[in-house]
């Protein structure tokens, strides 16, 4: 914008320097300034916003087996909900775990290698997980959800009282341990398939193993379930108290013990490590270490 100066020895310009239109085209009497007024430039009329923006879709919205999008599926649920999912199924009997195999139609190694992992993204490559996670998704459209097992009180109590057997250690929570953390997790997976036991019963009764009140969560269950490893899970207040539940009842019942509780004897004299994680090795240069089905580590590739 510029301003012209007035004054009657000077020619007042012809027109406007620039292409807008001047309204005031006379100046004001006497000597001065005077700013010309310019008529705005036309604006392109305000776009009226939407009523109301679409809302996002949510993930749950969009099935694995739709057609629909570019060909990718959004799952709404990560691999460990997917493997409570699972357990929870298993526990509540209704199918075997052969039977959910050939329903999932995955092979048993498939069905093994994602349970024996753990964290949310790990499985993710198996067949099993979008297998379980149609399975499960199918279920809940259809309104059908795990049933809860019926179970008396008096019945569990009853089969989870173990009170009358006594383990020499058991005061200061050091009883000897000989049973892998492999082993102790078939045994709590084949104990809450039972018909007469609850998970929340079974958590209970495994906490009365420490003396100072202490509760066991699932949370705690369910990362120990989700491990793999004959030492993985050692320190888990879960492996040490399941395997005094375990033996416990296996006195009270008169039954023999089995042959890995008598190779783990041989191998390890004084009870299975549960103070310290073993899921570290020290090797020399060119050995890969290995654990075998008792703990124990091995190597190959030694020169």
């Amino acid at each position: 914008m510029s301003y012209v100066f007035y004054n009657e020895q000077y020619r007042q310009p012809l027109g406007p320097a620039n292409n807008n239109v001047i309204l005031n085209a006379v100046p004001p009497a006497g000597p001065g300034l005077y700013k010309p007024t310019v008529a705005p430039a036309s604006m392109p009329a305000p776009v009226p916003a939407p009523a109301s923006l679409p809302a996002k879709r949510k993930a749950v919205e969009i099935e694995p087996d739709s057609d629909e999008g570019d060909g990718y599926d959004i799952f709404s649920q990560n691999c460990d909900q997917v493997r409570r999912k699972i357990r929870a199924f298993l526990s509540a009997g209704e199918m075997t775990i052969g039977e959910l195999h050939k329903t999932l139609g995955v092979s048993s190694k498939s069905f093994n290698c994602f349970m024996g992992k753990n964290g949310p993204d790990n499985g993710m490559n198996t067949a099993t997980y979008p297998a379980a996670y149609r399975f499960f998704k199918k279920r809940e459209a259809e309104g059908i959800k795990v049933p809860k097992k019926k179970v008396k009180k008096a019945e569990e109590a009853k089969k989870n009282d173990v009170s009358g057997i006594q383990l020499d250690g058991e005061a200061d929570a050091s009883v000897p341990v000989y049973d892998s953390c492999d082993e102790i997790r078939k045994k709590i997976s084949a104990y809450l398939r039972e018909p007469q036991v609850t998970q929340a019963g079974f958590l209970r009764e495994i906490a009365k193993t420490y003396t100072d009140g202490r509760k066991i969560q699932s949370k705690v269950l369910n990362d120990f379930l989700s491990k793999k490893g004959a030492s993985a899970g050692n320190t888990s207040a879960v492996f040490y108290s399941s395997y005094v539940f375990f033996e416990k009842m296996r006195l009270r019942d008169g039954k023999p013990k089995s042959k890995h509780r008598q190779e783990m004897e041989t191998r390890h004299p004084g009870g299975f490590q549960t103070d310290r994680r073993r899921d570290r090795v020290w090797c020399m240069e060119g050995e890969h270490p290995y654990q075998d089905a008792y703990g124990e580590y091995h190597f190959t590739g030694r020169r």
